[in-house]
């Protein structure tokens, strides 16, 4: 996609890269990588991320090719300003073990079907929902945020083999989640052969 970049944002990945070499990552790595410490400026998420090449390039080709995008909460969504965004929060409540963040997830699963790319953020009980439907994600960032269930929620993502973006800490948040899908939104259309990947779930 076109985009102009403004030079705050220029000078400041060039600080970025100047601190912390990220000529290493395969292209869409180092792009998701890049972007998510640009939001949060915290250089530990390049040994916190976990994720696969080839599954961003193939999330990368389907969110181009017009993917629907689900999220969390509306935070989520207000960072995500070039593409239509589907939340389901409003419409949603909580029930006998069931949170309003995961009774959104239903009702999104039920508006979007299979396919989909998820972006979550904010709950960890919105991630652990997603994890018990069958919802064929093309892609799943799933970076909640929280010392009550948010580790817990993305070691089930990377035990699930669904395409993910996670990270291992406690940390997260609709910055870094909304961040992780605008650096896929913003990459251009062409790949590259697929490169070793330098995150795996072995390592993390």
């Amino acid at each position: 996609m076109n985009r102009v970049v403004h030079p705050i944002e220029e000078e400041s990945y060039r600080r970025l890269r100047a601190r912390l070499d990220t000529s290493h990552f395969p292209p869409l790595t180092r792009a998701v990588v890049e972007r998510v410490i640009h939001s949060a400026a915290d250089l530990d998420y390049a040994t916190d991320l976990v994720m696969d090449e080839g599954s961003l390039q193939k999330a990368h080709t389907a969110l181009h090719s017009g993917a629907p995008v689900v999220v969390d909460v509306e935070m989520v969504a207000a960072g995500i300003t070039r593409r239509e965004t589907v939340c389901r929060l409003k419409d949603a409540v909580a029930g006998p073990g069931l949170t309003r963040s995961a009774h959104a997830i239903r009702l999104a699963y039920e508006q979007v079907g299979p396919g989909a790319l998820w972006v979550i953020g904010n709950a960890p009980t919105a991630l652990e929902e997603l994890l018990t439907l069958d919802a064929a994600p093309t892609l799943v960032i799933g970076l909640p945020v929280g010392f009550v269930g948010a580790v817990e929620s993305k070691a089930a993502l990377r035990e699930s083999g669904l395409p993910a973006v996670s990270n291992v800490s406690e940390k997260g948040g609709s910055a870094v989640a909304s961040a992780a899908l605008n650096a896929l939104l913003y990459h251009p259309l062409s790949h590259p052969v697929p490169h070793p990947d330098l995150h795996s779930e072995e390592k993390s």
